[in-house]
């Protein structure tokens, strides 16, 4: 198809430049032709087959080959490089004709004129399809950036629709399934009756399943494990890589329980978050120790070194974090020094929970679930 184009931008010049009615010059058909020849020049210098076309317009015969050679230029260069290829395809072959020929004002006008709609005219249209194409994808390319946000925020208020409702089953269902479990393990290991003690067992085992129903349902069992107390010093050493400065200090001993370590991982998150955004400049401290039965978290950050950002219109991850702590049995405070520092400290308990492993609101452990 592009070969046939380039015959016919070629071939069509010629013809209506041998169909002349008049010759000015024995040379005006020799260079009008060769400036058709060399037309396919314009695909890659459109000024440059715009330039040999010249001898062809002071010959009186050039027009053809040059409205395609403008139309090229149109369509790939500049506006100052349209404009001087314009004023020069005007005044050159209408300066010969007015001085050759000794027109008065009015055909002198009449010339300029026609010889101004000949060289701006494919000159304008090859830039109007340029204009049109590039305003084209421009167009296209913002439909389908507001296709992407709204995909976006759909899939944001379905993802925070789904955390709320995960934590409302988490909170009160899972909560009172969880205690069925409990009670129901506590009735089968006191009673001496047979037959309550496998009814028992049974609705221990029906409460679990009702759990790890529930959360397969809301998409939430995890193939990857969840972090813990062990993932803190990574989560620190991520904090360090992000540019925050970070003194971090165990003496907590034995690791805590399991949903104790969550707990103490979120708030450490919860902790660098704020400090990483709030006060980037300042030192964080980090520290773990041991207070009776219990693990104490805290980390304060000192006054930052510069005016920190306006806060957001968040916070919600303090409130969430109070509520993730009071779930696993502990306090969190928070304090705001006069200076600008900042203090989180959380009291997590690491005594024996009176729900084991098994009966947790996380659905119990898959070897547990296959027996029952």
């Amino acid at each position: 198809m592009v070969i046939f184009l380039e015959f016919l931008a070629v071939v069509v010049p010629a013809a209506m430049v041998l169909l002349a009615d008049h010759v000015p010059y024995a040379w005006s058909i020799p260079t009008a032709l060769a400036a058709c020849v060399l037309l396919p020049v314009r695909r890659w210098r459109p000024s440059i087959a715009a330039l040999l076309c010249l001898p062809g317009l002071v010959g009186g015969l050039g027009w053809p080959p040059t409205v395609v050679a403008l139309y090229r230029v149109g369509r790939k260069s500049t506006v100052p490089v349209m404009i001087a290829w314009v004023g020069l395809a005007t005044a050159l072959p209408s300066t010969l004709v007015v001085v050759s020929q000794g027109l008065a004002p009015g055909a002198a006008l009449l010339t300029f004129a026609f010889s101004l709609f000949m060289a701006g005219a494919p000159t304008a249209l090859g830039a109007l399809i340029t204009t049109r194409r590039e305003l084209t994808a421009s167009l296209a390319e913002a439909s389908r950036a507001r296709t992407a946000e709204v995909e976006a925020r759909e899939d944001g208020a379905r993802a925070a629709e789904r955390a709320r409702i995960a934590r409302e089953i988490h909170d009160a269902v899972g909560h009172h399934a969880t205690l069925i479990a409990v009670e129901s393990a506590a009735l089968a290991a006191t009673t001496e009756d047979a037959k309550t003690r496998d009814t028992a067992l049974r609705l221990r085992a029906l409460a679990k399943e009702a759990l790890a129903e529930m959360r397969a349902a809301l998409g939430l069992l995890n193939t990857e494990p969840t972090p813990g107390f062990e993932g803190l010093p990574s989560l620190v050493d991520r904090a360090r890589s992000a540019g925050l400065t970070v003194h971090y200090e165990d003496r907590s001993g034995t690791p805590p329980p399991p949903a104790t370590g969550r707990a103490a991982y979120r708030v450490v998150q919860e902790a660098l978050t704020n400090a990483t955004k709030h006060a980037p400049n300042s030192t964080v401290h980090v520290r773990l120790s041991k207070q009776d039965e219990n693990l104490r978290v805290t980390i304060v950050n000192d006054r930052p070194t510069t005016t920190p950002p306006p806060p957001d219109q968040g916070g919600h991850g303090l409130h969430g974090l109070r509520e993730r702590v009071a779930q696993a049995g502990g306090t969190l405070t928070t304090t705001a020094h006069p200076d600008g520092g900042f203090t989180v400290d959380a009291t997590l308990p690491t005594g024996p929970s009176k729900v084991d492993t098994d009966d947790s609101t996380f659905g119990g452990s898959a070897r547990n679930r296959a027996n029952a």
